[in-house]
């Protein structure tokens, strides 16, 4: 799973920071958890038309050198430049185990413990080493005096089933988190 911001499809991946050297070479800040996409002459978006192509990348020293930028007064323009990728290019562009999905696919799954429907999904966040699932709260719940939102860790013993084609997550001792928020 990633942190990813979503725009109009878009997500954000990386950003581009300060430059390096004489020779327009610059920071690279991944955002994401598919550090692999991130290849020699692999291309992204920074809006929703341009692209750019990464000539070189040294993932060992977050460093990156942008196709046809060959000093530092180019490569400046760049600085704090975001790069994108669509949903379709990161599911063909990157791997997942068995029982791993990304968090757009998790976003917007109804959450349910024995049958009782307790929210929906509203985002994924990294707190920590720990996935949450910020759950927006069931309106028949919150006007019962529940809260209009809680967090679930997306791991055991709390999560016991994640369908992302039925958009369901099946959960455990999620009532008790609810009940505490």
């Amino acid at each position: 799973m990633s942190n990813q911001f979503k725009d109009n499809n878009l997500i954000h991946i990386a950003t581009i920071g300060k430059t390096v050297g004489i020779k327009g070479d610059m920071k690279f800040h991944i955002k994401c958890d598919f550090p692999e996409q991130f290849k020699n002459n692999s291309s992204f978006l920074i809006n929703k038309k341009d692209k750019i192509t990464l000539s070189e990348v040294n993932l060992d020293r977050d460093i990156i050198k942008i196709s046809g930028v060959n000093s530092v007064e180019d490569a400046k323009k760049y600085t704090n430049v975001k790069l994108f990728t669509t949903y379709e290019d990161t599911k063909a562009n990157c791997h997942l185990d068995d029982g791993q999905f990304f968090w757009f696919d998790i976003e917007g799954c109804k959450v349910f413990e024995d049958e009782k429907l307790l929210g929906t999904v509203k985002e994924v966040e990294r707190i920590s080493i720990t996935d949450y699932l910020n759950i927006k709260t069931n309106p028949i719940l919150v006007e019962k005096g529940f809260a209009k939102s809680f967090l679930i860790p997306y791991q055991e013993p709390f999560i016991l089933d994640t369908n992302i084609d039925k958009k369901i997550i099946i959960v455990s001792g999620a009532v008790d988190l609810l009940e505490a928020s």
